[in-house]
């Protein structure tokens, strides 16, 4: 195929500026997938912590009084979780550790082979490692322990339990026999508590706890079956025992303490699976002390159904409910000897209670992905992930065999409830996910068993937290989690938990060219499916939550005592029909008796006309208050504060703003827009008089009158702001105090001045003029909020009750405002004027007043007399709910808050705006405190609770969730309609259950979609252009049962190939918005989609797009993504095989695979209702993944990793050209260049692989690609794609012009972000060579200093390189960004500590690093490198 000198040219160079790319992986969305969950006093003795087990991290989290989940921290392990538990603290235990004492411990196993204590440090926020016990060799080999958990410590804990009550503590009294020696004695006295592990089979261990403060606090230890000194990491044959076989379950079984004892064996008791056997069976061991032997002292069987879990009752001393198939089963274990059932529960005939709110659909397994990943368990793909021993075929990961599968309930998860020492009550959920609660008492005729009806029904959950409150956390594996509460016998739905688990797909989008990407992922699986859109936004640091209490809140403010004052005095709620005012301070006190506002109305607005002069306006009237000395020092010295109030006459006031010296109200029905006035009387009196009142032509909206003080010095905004006019102008003064802007329901938005001698006097107005494509006026252009703000010239920002943003600008020869400020305030003015009989047009009589000035640039042309033509130049939908603009100061260039079903900040940056997420639920009401203690709070009122918060110079990811119902599989932005298209599958409808569907990315709402056959499943889509637009091509699977054998090898099925067009509805009468020039308005200057959301600044420069006035090509631009469109069937064909992949090629081709093959297709002729395949390319088994750069191909296939092929045009024949060097499991795969390939796995890693060390005209089939590197994630990519979350902050403009600041990092171009099944998104970030030799230095020492080493003992090179073949000599690491970010997080002198580690003692670090790096490595060098990294992800 002929290809251009500079085509070619260009793909070398960008092919050689990755051929040396190095990569540092930074987890930026950690995974939400919660496994295990426990809870404990491990922040101190009275703290009631929850920890989250994630696999690959661990949460801490509290839930408040309001039933929320509020996470306290979140640290990344470098390891994978396996199991966790509790060791409780006790009063009999001594810690060497004096901050240890009365705080719980946390036990971990994981694939570090170790058997992990950990505390909570609160200096360091995090958790720190106790003791390590070493169990087996690193890995996930089934016969290696520590795969469960078991604890004893007297208390009745168990793994399946939350063993969190209070327990018994009783005297440690046993008779020992006289032949132990006397140490042996001491010893024994002081064990209290026991930990069990186990592997999956044939093996356990067991570890006694010491409590004397001399010694290690593992005592003693046995291995069952026992292990040759130094082996016990070594797989070897086992001969047959009483647990040969695989371990379901284990606790431990507790014994009555008080009763007379020859000795304290601990007993244990296991549900085994033997060998061959199909049910399991209850097994009962017991450690002899004295003999240090391990023994089966009995077991349990019966016929029929299969046992699953174990669990001990609390407080019973020797009651277990053993859960089966169906039934539960309560075990009095009391003689060990002699287990025996006493009681039993069957699920089947489960009492039923139905409920309207309940979810009545349950979570089931949904059908086969691809390559049958999705067949097996959830639990098969989050917990059970252990990857075979060699010999094994890893593609067993698709057999059913082993699996159980019945009709009958089973119990999926279960807690106790804490601190219920007498009867012991026990919430579980069965599989259907309906809840259950038991309670177990004693008496003198033994055990008594009561069952509830259901108490609530959703989703089957993963696991079960019963935490003090009543509050019961349900977990659930694959959707969103929840709160519930016990409340008169019924649980109630609280909060939810998120869960964003698994990522199946994802697109990295810039929806409005902002240069910001945002991700839109395909997350949950049927019933709960959802798309997420998940943006980088502020994050902010929450300092208060209140009770939630505040129902009903219609309006928040904070008020100054005087004008002059840096910090608020009150704060103002006010109700549907009540207002309360709060003092700001340490804590918040009603005031509002001492303020005088009135307490039985709603105020529609408040603030301060002078010092010491408060007003509040409701719907009846306005009332001036002087607050006493008890609401304010500066008060007045009276019992009572002085009030006068103004009236309207028969009319009712709709809205008002309250300024300096001014208050504005508006009226309805009649439409009266009155201004009114403050004068002193006497001493303490004042009184509102009426200034003037005028009828108006149209409703006002919203009415805001700017704050007459400027942050910068007067010369600087005069200077600046005339340099930018376009020609030499006239300046006539007008008063910038007596300025104040509206919005109408006409509707357009208005400058307006008032001044006693002539009157009110429109300055400027802008008419607000939307339609969509059929010419129809778009609904809700009703100015809800209006703002006149600074940037480098005057603008009015508006926002509209659609959830759109205007930004309004006055023309080049117009108006500025000086901030020249008079030496003295002028006086409240005496001047009354009432002139009903004036109406407010459009024009009105030019005045000019005061010495506080706003100048007006006037040209030869304009007349004085007219008003002023605002112009629209930028359109932001920023929401679906009214905007309201709450600024964070009284300054013209404070930032914004703009708050509508989410809230985003409006910060000035270099001529320009930029708009920035902020990471907080959404809100109602939002409105800056400033106090001492807390000078940049910001107030939030959401779900009824106030929110004290505070902004923090860092960024993080913001998660919005839509709804979609099944499970959705693909998505893709479509640029031209602006609009989601989803693949959904498992719909639970009669006529299909799988369709594309188009999503309104602002709304969530589903536009439309096109169903496909009944029983047809959507399997793979992509857009592919045809000439001047884009067609939808579709890959489906028409047979049932997986789509692969389990050796990687297709099954015969069949598929179809469908091509859709995305094409208006012409008889939809709602559609996209257009924005048209209008006659009166100002030709636009900028395109409305230059507002830039994320850091990135606004453009508004002369290079703007339709920046010149005769430029109308932006004429009729689209501003809305909610358009109608619809998709229609252009072509459709049956082919043999599931078509699993589909790629754009070239853009006049597509490849698409079915089976084992994949084609070269095309529209003949430019057509898209003819497909015509070109050429076919075969590999050894199933292709998973299809991928194109330029002219090359790289195939993924299913076992024999990524294959590079080329296809020529002029024969029409595809070319092999180079293979992956091992055996690969792939994922997902993406061509960075025509030379380097970025691969994921079926086992949790991600490598590069690149041909440019070959020259492809002596390439050969046999030719293997090179491994660059690779880097073990510990969880599955399903989808990796190109882009990332990096943008500026407006200070970056500033740093440009620093020394050094020339290395802020651009990761938009070489980044590469992945998304996995446990929910985390991770960054992949090119570096430099010098910037990665420095880094590998410091990580070096960082994986073995005792402050940031991996908490569960895990060796990190090991860890990382997993799954990977040997690394040869000069192949780089990716580098860990988890591990390099705990540096930030040192005190200096830790981090010269860190660094001053020598390099002998340290893992392998590659030659070149050693001789480049200086001696010793300089601290401000790496925290300077690593900030900018961390700066830019989060």
């Amino acid at each position: 195929m002929a290809v251009s000198e500079e085509e070619c040219s260009s793909t070398k160079s960008r092919s050689a500026s990755n051929n040396g790319a190095r990569y540092l992986a930074k987890c930026v969305l950690r995974g939400s997938v919660v496994l295990q969950v426990v809870h404990g006093h491990f922040r101190s003795p009275t703290s009631n912590d929850i920890v989250f087990g994630k696999e690959t991290s661990l949460e801490l989290v509290i839930i408040g009084e309001d039933g929320i989940v509020q996470s306290v921290c979140e640290q990344a392990v470098f390891g994978t979780i396996k199991d966790l538990a509790v060791l409780h603290w006790k009063e009999r235990f001594h810690y060497q550790n004096p901050q240890m004492q009365g705080r719980d411990l946390l036990v971990a196993v994981s694939d570090s082979g170790k058997l992990s204590l950990l505390r909570f440090c609160n200096e360091m926020h995090r958790f720190f490692p106790v003791t390590h016990v070493q169990l087996s060799s690193p890995g996930n080999l089934r016969n290696q322990l520590g795969r469960m958990l078991a604890i004893d410590s007297n208390s009745h804990i168990s793994k399946f339990g939350d063993g969190n009550g209070e327990r018994l503590e009783g005297d440690f009294l046993v008779s020992m026999e006289r032949s132990w020696s006397c140490s042996y004695q001491f010893a024994f006295m002081n064990h209290g508590c026991f930990i069990a592990t186990s592997a999956y089979e044939d093996r356990l261990a067991m570890f006694s706890i010491s409590m004397a403060t001399s010694s290690d606090i593992i005592d003693k230890r046995i291995f069952y079956p026992s292990e040759i000194e130094g082996d016990s990491g070594i797989a070897r044959s086992v001969h047959r025992t009483s647990i040969d076989g695989t371990v379901w379950s284990m606790c431990f079984i507790s014994k009555d303490l008080t009763q007379p004892s020859r000795g304290y064996n601990p007993v244990l008791a296991i549900i085994l699976n033997r060998r061959g056997a199909v049910l399991t069976e209850l097994v009962l061991l017991e450690w002899a002390i004295i003999e240090n032997t391990v023994r089966a002292i009995s077991q349990y069987a019966e016929s029929g159904h299969l046992a699953h879990s174990i669990v001990e009752v609390p407080h019973s001393y020797g009651f277990a409910f053993m859960f089966r198939i169906g039934d539960a089963l309560l075990m009095d274990l009391r003689d060990a000897h002699n287990p025996c059932c006493v009681y039993r529960t069957s699920f089947d005939i489960l009492p039923t209670s139905v409920e309207q709110n309940f979810v009545e659909e349950s979570c089931r397994v949904h059908d086969g992905d691809e390559d049958g990943i999705f067949n097996v368990a959830a639990s098969a793909l989050l917990e059970l992930k252990d990857y075979v021993a060699k010999g094994d075929d890893p593609m067993n990961i698709d057999s059913d065999s082993g699996i159980v599968k019945s009709s009958s309930k089973h119990v999926y998860a279960l807690s106790w409830e804490p601190g219920n020492e007498k009867n012991s009550r026990m919430m579980f959920c069965v599989d259907t996910g309906e809840l259950f609660m038991i309670e177990i008492s004693f008496d003198s005729d033994g055990p008594r068993v009561n069952l509830s009806d259901c108490l609530y029904r959703g989703l089957s959950c993963k696991a079960l937290l019963w935490v003090a409150g009543g509050f019961l956390a349900a977990l659930v594996e694959m959707g969103d989690g929840m709160v519930l509460q016990l409340e008169q016998g019924r649980l109630v739905h609280r909060s939810p938990i998120q869960n964003i688990a698994p990522i199946l797909d994802m697109a990295v989008v810039d929806c409005h060219d902002e240069e910001h990407d945002q991700m839109f992922a395909c997350c949950g699986v049927t019933p709960e499916g959802s798309l997420r859109i998940i943006r980088s936004g502020i994050s902010l640091e929450k300092l208060l939550r209140t009770a939630p209490i505040y129902q009903g809140i219609t309006g928040i403010w904070t008020i100054k005592m005087k004008v002059s004052d840096s910090y608020h005095s009150f704060l103002v709620l006010s109700f549907v029909e009540e207002t309360r005012v709060l003092s700001v301070g340490l804590s918040f006190t009603d005031v509002t008796d001492s303020v005088g506002f009135q307490p039985d109305v709603s105020t529609l607005a408040c603030g301060i006309v002078d010092d010491g002069l408060l007003v509040q306006i409701h719907r009846n009237g306005v009332k001036l208050c002087l607050p006493t000395t008890v609401a304010h020092p500066d008060g007045i010295p009276l019992s009572c504060p002085i009030c006068t109030s103004w009236f309207p006459e028969n009319i009712s006031i709709s809205l008002g703003a309250v300024g300096y010296n001014s208050i504005v109200v508006a009226t309805s029905s009649p439409c009266f827009i009155y201004i009114l006035g403050v004068r002193s009387v006497s001493a303490y009196q004042y009184e509102i008089y009426e200034m003037q009142h005028v009828r108006l032509q149209n409703e006002v909206s919203c009415i805001s009158i700017p704050h007459k003080h400027f942050d910068k010095k007067p010369s600087f905004f005069l200077n600046n702001l005339v340099g930018n006019s376009c020609a030499a102008a006239l300046l006539i003064g007008v008063n910038i105090g007596r300025i104040f802007v509206i919005g109408t329901h006409k509707p357009s938005v208005e400058i307006l001045s008032f001044l006693p001698d002539e009157g009110l006097r429109i300055l400027a107005s802008g008419a607000i003029s939307l339609t969509n494509t059929l010419g129809t006026a778009v609904s809700g252009c009703i100015p809800q909020d209006v703002r006149l703000v600074l940037v480098d010239r005057f603008y009015v920002l508006s926002g509209l009750r659609n959830g759109m943003l205007l930004r309004f600008e006055l023309p080049a020869a117009s108006m500025v405002f000086s901030s020249e400020l008079s030496s003295h305030s002028p006086s409240v003015s005496s001047c009354s004027v009432n002139d009903a009989d004036n109406t407010l047009s459009n024009m009105m009589v030019p005045n000019s007043i005061g010495p506080q000035m706003c100048a007006i640039n006037i040209s030869e042309e304009t007349n004085i007399n007219s008003p002023v033509n605002l112009q629209l130049i930028a359109i932001r939908r920023i929401g679906i709910t009214p905007v309201f603009l709450v600024p964070l100061s009284d300054s013209l260039e404070a930032d914004i808050i703009a708050l509508s079903d989410r809230p985003w900040l409006l910060q000035s940056a270099r001529h320009s705006l930029s708009y920035t997420s902020i990471s907080f639920q959404p809100s109602t009401h939002v409105t800056p405190v400033s106090s001492i203690e807390c000078p940049m709070g910001i107030l939030f009122v959401a779900e009824n609770s106030l929110h004290l918060v505070e902004m923090v110079h860092s960024k993080r990811l913001n998660v919005q969730k839509f709804f979609l119902g099944g499970t959705p599989r693909k998505v893709l932005y479509h640029s031209e309609s602006r609009l989601l298209l989803v693949m959904r599958t498992e719909l639970n409808q009669d006529t299909y259950s799988s369709d594309i569907c188009c999503v309104d990315p602002l709304s969530g709402s589903l536009l439309s979609s096109f169903k496909l056959e009944l029983g047809e499943t959507g399997k793979s889509m992509e857009l592919v252009r045809v000439v001047n637009e884009q067609v939808l091509v579709v890959g489906t699977s028409l047979s049932s049962g997986p789509a692969m054998m389990p050796s990687g090898e297709a099954e015969s099925t069949k598929g179809r190939l469908i091509v859709l067009c995305l094409e208006h509805m012409q008889n939809s009468d709602s559609g996209s918005m257009t924005f048209c020039s209008k006659a009166g308005l100002s030709s636009q200057r900028t395109s409305p989609f230059r507002e830039i959301v994320g850091y990135a600044a606004e453009q508004l420069s002369g290079s703007s797009l339709c920046s010149s006035p005769d430029d109308t090509s932006c004429d009729g631009v689209r501003l809305e993504e909610s358009e109608a469109w619809q998709l229609r069937l252009a072509y459709t064909t049956t082919w043999p095989g599931m078509v699993l992949s589909i790629c754009p090629y070239l853009d006049r081709y597509f490849l698409a695979s079915a089976g084992n093959s994949f084609y070269v297709c095309g529209f003949p002729n430019d057509n898209p209702q003819r497909v015509r395949r070109f050429s076919v390319g075969r590999t050894r088994f199933m292709i998973i993944s299809l991928t194109a750069h330029f002219t090359r191909i790289a195939v993924g296939d299913c076992r024999d990793g990524v294959v590079f092929y080329s296809y020529h045009e002029d024969s029409k024949k595809l070319e092999q050209l180079y293979c992956d060097p091992e055996q690969r499991l792939v994922a997902d795969c993406i061509l960075m260049d025509v030379d380097t390939a970025v691969v994921s796995d079926r086992k949790g890693s991600i490598a590069v692989l690149s041909c440019s060390n070959h020259f492809e005209d002596n390439a050969s089939p046999e030719c293997n690609l090179t491994l660059k590197c690779s880097y073990y994630m510990g969880e599955i990519a399903m989808s990796i794609k190109k882009g990332s979350f990096s943008y500026k902050l407006p200070a970056d403009d500033i740093l440009k012009g620093c020394d050094g600041s020339n290395a802020i990092i651009d990761f938009s171009e070489n980044s590469i972000m992945a998304s996995t099944l446990l929910g985390s998104i991770i960054m992949f970030i090119a570096i430099s060579r010098e910037e990665h030799e420095l880094l590998e230095a410091v990580q070096a020492r960082l994986v073995v200093h005792p402050l940031t080493a991996p908490i569960l003992g895990n060796d990190h090179n090991e860890f990382r390189s997993r799954e990977s073949p040997v690394r040869k000599a000069g192949v780089p690491k990716i580098l860990d960004g988890d591990m390099l970010a705990q540096f930030l997080e040192l005190t200096n002198m830790q981090q010269e500590a860190v660094l001053a580690l020598p390099l002998g003692s340290l893992e392998k670090v590659t030659s070149s690093s050693k001789q480049a790096l200086p001696s010793p490595i300089s601290v401000n060098r790496v925290v300077q490198l690593l900030e900018r990294i961390h700066y830019a992800l989060n």
